[in-house]
């Protein structure tokens, strides 16, 4: 289960940067179980997949009958972070526990996670670091350990409507456009044009990190250089692939998923033919299927100049083991195995909703054979890269710079000024 666009995941609280710096560090972050023999996890999810994560449990425990393992949900993910920070600093927190990318390098840097590479290299570890795609450690990983992996993910590969595009007079299929390597930038746009002049929606596009610097990939660009520091407005790949992304949302051929209102969203536009291309990742599927619609759908990668593959944004989310658990070895044991290729094989099989972040379970994305281009959501992934440790590492920073971009999104900036206002807050938030 990786973690998807913001509204999405109907994030609604964000934890200050100094409560979490302060009390994180200022915990020991005990397990809230006194049964030695017993492993305490916890994440967030749907009914559904509260279920299947049950399901692994038992299955767990039949083949280790010395571990028990009990799991503590919590139905939001906007609620979920500030209970975790609560019981790491009643020192009542999980051995193990998820964390979404949008925090987990606030829990790296307050030092309340278990260095994991010297574990992961050992005899009894079934997730060896080179098993999983280095792209998606992310701000998971410092140049001193890894502090968690990758439960799995979620490329944010180009959904079309392939009844929206005819309707607009399109007759050429992206996917099959992008195995010829003829899905270029040029092509792309002019299919939003004709889209808007159809009267349709080009483009749908959830205003977060991904969509910004997959766009600014796929174009030549780079934001940030090898050292970290944020160089887009100095770059001019990025600042032109910038002025061209703003300029299509002013235009309104993309527009901003964020924006709609509830019970007009972006799914609802989706499925019900009014837009030809929207950006998400591998559970859109549950969305056309609940419509009825599957047939007329198919996903794409990115659109580069030249029609060649580019990096684009992949979403996870990381499970962790708690610092200070006094159960390390069964929590750990626990860890490895539900993030091997069998335990993400079994969590994602039979119509999962993510796509597997190790190596050697992708046959559960090829299963049934939905979307007709479903090898792309590996593809994709397999190249692709979470938001960068800069950013991720500062609460709150990756939220800042996507409300930059809404401006610019707006008519509000241009690009060079939004680019520069970028580049003095993440230098005033990271020294970078």
């Amino acid at each position: 289960m990786s973690t998807s666009p913001p509204l999405k995941r109907k994030v609604t609280a964000v934890i200050a940067a100094g409560a979490i710096a302060v009390s994180l560090a200022a915990c020991s972050g005990g397990s809230s179980s006194g049964d030695s023999d017993t492993v305490v996890w916890s994440t967030w999810g749907t009914p559904e997949e509260l279920t299947r994560f049950e399901e692994f449990n038992d299955d767990f425990m039949k083949r280790h009958p010395d571990i028990k393992v009990e799991l503590q949900p919590v139905a939001s993910y906007g609620d979920y972070h500030s209970k975790l920070l609560a019981q790491l600093t009643s020192r009542t927190a999980p051995d193990v526990f998820y964390i979404g990318d949008d925090k987990i390098g606030q829990f790296v840097n307050a030092n309340v996670l278990l260095p994991l590479t010297n574990l992961m290299e050992s005899e009894d570890s079934k997730t060896k670091p080179d098993d999983f795609f280095p792209g998606l450690f992310g701000a998971a990983q410092t140049d001193e350990d890894i502090f968690a992996a990758p439960n799995d993910s979620n490329p944010d590969v180009l959904w079309y409507d392939k009844k929206a595009l005819e309707a607009a007079g399109i007759a050429e299929d992206p996917a099959e456009l992008a195995e010829q390597g003829k899905w270029t930038t040029d092509v792309y746009l002019a299919m939003n044009d004709k889209l808007e002049a159809a009267g349709l929606t080009g483009s749908l596009f959830w205003n977060y990190w991904a969509t910004h610097y997959s766009w600014i990939s796929s174009q030549g660009g780079n934001a940030f250089n090898e050292s970290g520091d944020f160089t887009g407005n100095t770059d001019q790949a990025t600042i032109d692939a910038v002025e061209t992304l703003g300029k299509n949302f002013q235009d309104g051929k993309f527009v901003v998923a964020d924006s709609l209102p509830e019970g007009a969203g972006a799914d609802s536009l989706f499925v019900s033919h009014k837009a030809g291309f929207f950006s998400q990742g591998r559970y859109t599927i549950g969305t056309v299927k609940s419509a009825g619609e599957e047939a007329s759908y198919d996903i794409v990668r990115w659109p580069t100049p030249d029609g060649s593959a580019a990096p684009t944004g992949v979403a996870t989310s990381y499970l962790a083991i708690n610092r200070n658990t006094e159960k390390k070895d069964a929590a750990f044991t626990f860890w490895t195995e539900f993030l091997s290729a069998e335990g993400q094989t079994f969590r994602l099989q039979g119509g999962g909703n993510a796509v597997p972040s190790i190596k050697g379970a992708d046959d559960v994305v090829l299963e049934d054979g939905y979307p007709a281009h479903a090898q792309t959501f590996l593809d994709m992934r397999d190249i692709g890269f979470e938001d960068h440790p800069t950013v991720a590492a500062v609460p709150g920073l990756s939220t800042d710079i996507s409300d930059l971009m809404l401006s610019l999104y707006e008519g509000k900036s241009d690009a060079q000024s939004t680019l520069d206002t970028i580049a003095d807050l993440i230098v005033s938030k990271t020294s970078k």
